[in-house]
């Protein structure tokens, strides 16, 4: 089995009466992006969107070959190690880790070391895994 072609990494936290600012103080860290319900912002193709919920969304740079434990170690150093403040929000809010995992074969893998995994439990936030194919064209 060979490594994940690439990886994409996130934290974040979501509900419709999410205060970005409020997030922004409670972790220590500013967001890649934070928006309250209903607030505009201009989408990475230019278009006008209008926040269906609110959310603060700290992303790290993608990575080739992935390296998945090393953005998400690298992402929550960035950021307080208040473990109540982290379970405050993450019981008030839809907290997780997004992870985008990119395969370029059918057999790839990767492995999250154990230090990792204590970190996003013991902040409160799930895991969430996004696995692509990424199929050459004929």
């Amino acid at each position: 089995m060979g490594p994940i072609n690439s990886s994409a990494a996130s934290i974040g936290f979501y509900g419709d009466d999410l205060d970005p600012s409020e997030v922004t103080h409670c972790l220590g860290g500013e967001p890649t992006m934070g928006i309250a319900k209903g607030a505009s912002w201009t989408t990475k193709l230019g278009t006008e969107a209008t926040a269906k919920t609110g959310s603060w969304r700290l992303v790290a740079e993608r990575s080739a070959p992935a390296d998945l434990d090393g953005q998400i170690k690298q992402l929550l150093s960035s950021l307080n190690d208040d473990l109540v403040a982290w379970r405050s929000l993450a019981g008030r809010y839809r907290g997780r880790v997004f992870c985008g995992l990119f395969l370029a074969s059918l057999n790839e893998g990767l492995t999250l070391q154990p230090d990792t995994l204590l970190l996003i439990g013991e902040r409160g936030l799930v895991l969430d895994l996004d696995i692509h194919e990424q199929t050459q064209p004929d």
